[in-house]
């Protein structure tokens, strides 16, 4: 039972006008505010506080915490629930849904679920196929790619009804999102899916990692071109290298990574190679900030989570402006009641 004094764990600000959620990372974007998001790798555990652990360690550097669903294809806590334990304590999360494993009626039963816990914000993505994964056996359902995905989730939200037909009694009042790839070529087809993925309803896209400097200034001229700069928020996907090895093996391995041979090679010369990738990601981050179009940067940090309070601290692009976190909210029930 929820008493009226007691915080609520789902919709904790009133939604402005002109905005679909009431979420603190979407008034972050309609300001010209530099958002930064980050992403949560799921605990292969059923304990809630390795989830609480884990993203204590963004308090106060970033506005959302991506849930990530299956990524690559391999087995952890879900994102749903993921989600849940942080809109529990108060946390903005970004709930990631794929659709490799689950098919249009799961779906919209977790969008509505996500939606009634406080989840304000939702990642639309196709998902990797399972041969990438620790279960390459299993059966992959792609009953949706992320374009269908976009347009069944903005039905549930604004015309109330799921893809049936079947009316719903109360909305899902979320931001929706979609990934995209600045590096694959040609960057003009790149910058087409971008634009029909926010024609089919995406607010905000967060993109792969980002490298090459000059390549994403094409692709967000390519971008502008189409004019579809002012209807998108667009977070630039950066991380820290921990080795020249290690960005070697990604660039071979890893599908839709492109690094240049300029940025392994400061790697390689490097004394610290640790460092200097927490170095190349802090310049990173400042010359994103300088490209005409770009909403913030989405810090992808595996097993360096650590490493983005001081990427983002260095790189000074939160200009002073302190990220809610819940140590933040010390005021008791009786407090709030009383203002």
């Amino acid at each position: 039972m929820i008493f009226e004094d007691e915080p609520v764990p789902g919709y904790p600000l009133p939604i402005l006008p002109g905005h679909t959620s009431p979420g603190r990372l979407e008034r972050v974007l309609r300001t010209a505010a530099f958002a930064v998001t980050t992403e949560l790798a799921p605990p292969d555990s059923a304990d809630p506080a390795d989830v609480l652990k884990r993203a204590r360690i963004f308090d106060g550097y970033v506005d959302a915490i991506n849930a990530t669903d299956g990524s690559g294809a391999n087995c952890h806590m879900s994102s749903l629930a993921v989600c849940a334990l942080l809109t529990r304590v108060g946390y903005a999360p970004v709930m990631q849904i794929s659709c490799r494993d689950k098919n249009r009626i799961a779906i919209q039963g977790d969008i509505l679920g996500g939606a009634a816990m406080g989840v304000c914000n939702m990642l639309c993505l196709t998902g990797d196929g399972v041969q990438a994964g620790d279960h390459p056996q299993a059966k992959p359902v792609f009953d949706l790619d992320a374009m269908s995905l976009l347009n069944i989730a903005r039905t549930l939200r604004d015309e109330h009804h799921f893809q049936s037909g079947r009316k719903i009694t109360y909305a899902p009042r979320v931001l929706l999102g979609a990934a995209e790839n600045p590096n694959a070529l040609p960057v003009e087809h790149r910058a087409l899916r971008l634009a029909k993925k926010v024609e089919a309803g995406a607010q905000f896209i967060q993109t792969q990692y980002c490298y090459d400097m000059p390549l994403l200034r094409t692709f967000m001229r390519a971008v502008e071109d189409l004019g579809v700069l002012d209807k998108v928020s667009i977070l630039i996907g950066v991380g820290p290298l921990r080795s020249a090895k290690a960005a070697e093996w990604m660039r071979t391995n890893v599908p839709g990574i492109h690094i240049p041979d300029a940025v392994i090679a400061r790697m390689a010369g490097a004394t610290n190679q640790a460092t200097e990738g927490r170095n190349l990601c802090v310049d990173l981050v400042q010359e994103i900030k300088t490209i005409k179009g770009v909403s913030g940067v989405h810090v992808m940090a595996y097993r360096q989570e650590e490493s983005v309070a001081e990427v983002i601290d260095r790189s000074g692009v939160l200009a002073g402006r302190p990220p809610w976190h819940p140590d933040r909210d010390q005021q008791t029930p009786a407090d709030r009641k009383a203002s």
